[in-house]
């Protein structure tokens, strides 16, 4: 499990998310976060800004 913070952009303002997703690694939690950002909120992955990952234990 990892804990995934950042930013995306909704019109012309930034609003900060924590999502935490079950990945094997950062990369696959980056990139389910992206997946799920994009299917929720229909947002394009440059209007998505990742700031943290960590590792969380269940």
């Amino acid at each position: 499990m990892y804990e995934v913070k950042g930013l995306f952009r909704i019109g012309k303002e930034w609003r900060k998310f924590t999502k935490i997703v079950n990945a094997h690694n950062e990369k696959f939690a980056v990139e389910k976060t992206y997946s799920i950002l994009g299917s929720n909120h229909k947002l394009k992955r440059n209007l998505i800004k990742i700031e943290e990952v960590k590792k969380v234990e269940t």
